[in-house]
């Protein structure tokens, strides 16, 4: 038996299976993106962590290396998303995805140029929030999931959402496979969203040292959410960063913000002034401290020693609760194949079941 995977959010994306990439910072590169395009998915570039003058470049390369539809990234605090959202209209890129809302008149701009808008959100409110600023689409991640994340369940998030906003609802945090895209299907999302599985993939950019790393945690327990880094619950691998953090005080925290911050402006070409512009961004609508605020906005350069120079114990692992039971590396070609028969093989066993099921209460009622 087939399943039937054209949903609201494979016509919306123009992709052929609603399986979407989420765009991790240092790991959603052209090559990840085009692979999970021409696999029939949907990818993201990461455009938080793509120096300015090279996003174009990323964007053309993407092209080159596939016909099908892709996304970018960013963040409204970046010193460089006004430029970003410039070239997502002049290559006119399908979609973009983000976590804070850009305001209406941005989300307006982004959808008159027929750009999909399909923000993250972690909690009810917030996805309620996304539609009302105009959003097509909204991803909801729940506390299983990596990276910055919330407490509150996918199951239980997924089904306040979809009972709560008219626009397609894509799932995430806790997604490896088949089973999981039929169970969010029958939830009432319209698709998946996978970041640790497509990270732990053979078209992953992430260094062997690291993946290795990834592939040897097998006790979901040591995949913890920290506040470590930036004072935002952040769900990651425990490592010796990690650890380390977690046993200092505010001095160690605010040095390491400050030596990220400075690498940062280097990497982005951000003045000193646009850094503390945007800490202030995330001081003032989350109250953190002075080393959260400059964490929050350079954190990509403590994720680069893992993720780029292969240094697992010296950088943020980020990582879903999921990875602990991933034990391979396919490309993205054999694994969107293998979530797609997997989801219609377990399909066509329910409808068994169903049927068995079905016939006896007839037989039964018969007799």
């Amino acid at each position: 038996m087939a399943i039937s995977l054209d949903t609201r959010l494979t016509r919306l994306l123009g992709c052929r299976y609603p399986i979407i990439q989420t765009a991790m910072g240092w790991v959603a590169d052209p090559k990840l993106v085009a692979a999970t395009g021409n696999a029939g998915g949907f990818g993201f570039l990461a455009g938080a962590t793509i120096e300015p003058q090279h996003m174009e470049a990323a964007i053309l390369e993407t092209r080159r290396l596939t016909d099908q539809p892709f996304g970018v990234n960013f963040h409204m605090y970046q010193a460089n998303a006004g430029e970003i959202v410039e070239l997502v209209l002049k290559h006119g890129v399908r979609a973009v995805s983000y976590s804070r809302s850009p305001g209406k008149a941005m989300v307006a701009r982004l959808k008159d140029a027929g750009v999909v808008c399909m923000p993250t959100v972690g909690a009810l409110k917030h996805a309620v929030k996304a539609v009302e600023m105009g959003a097509d689409a909204v991803t909801v991640q729940g506390g299983e999931g990596g990276g910055h994340t919330g407490s509150v369940p996918t199951s239980i998030l997924l089904g306040q959402v979809v009972e709560a906003v008219d626009v397609p609802v894509v799932a995430a945090g806790g997604f490896k496979d088949g089973r999981g895209l039929l169970a969010a299907l029958a939830l009432g999302a319209d698709g998946i969203a996978m970041g640790t599985r497509f990270l732990m993939s053979a078209d992953s950019p992430v260094p062997p040292a690291t993946l290795e790393r990834y592939l040897k945690v097998r006790d979901p327990a040591a995949i913890i959410v920290s506040r470590a880094i930036d004072g935002m619950p952040q769900r990651m691998i425990r490592n010796e960063l990690l650890d380390s953090l977690e046993r200092s005080g505010g001095l160690k925290r605010l040095l390491l913000a400050l030596r990220s911050a400075l690498a940062y402006r280097r990497h982005s070409g951000a003045s000193i002034g646009q850094l503390l512009g945007s800490a202030l961004k995330l001081g003032g609508t989350d109250g953190l401290t002075a080393a959260q605020t400059l964490m929050a906005a350079n954190a990509p350069m403590v994720i680069q020693k893992a993720m780029v120079d292969g240094l697992p114990a010296e950088g943020v692992l980020p990582a879903g609760q999921v990875a602990a039971a991933i034990d391979s590396l396919p490309g993205c070609a054999e694994l969107i194949e293998s979530i797609v028969q997997q989801a219609e093989q377990r399909l066509a066993e329910l409808c068994r079941l169903a049927g068995n099921e079905k016939k006896r209460t007839i037989e039964g009622g018969a007799g």
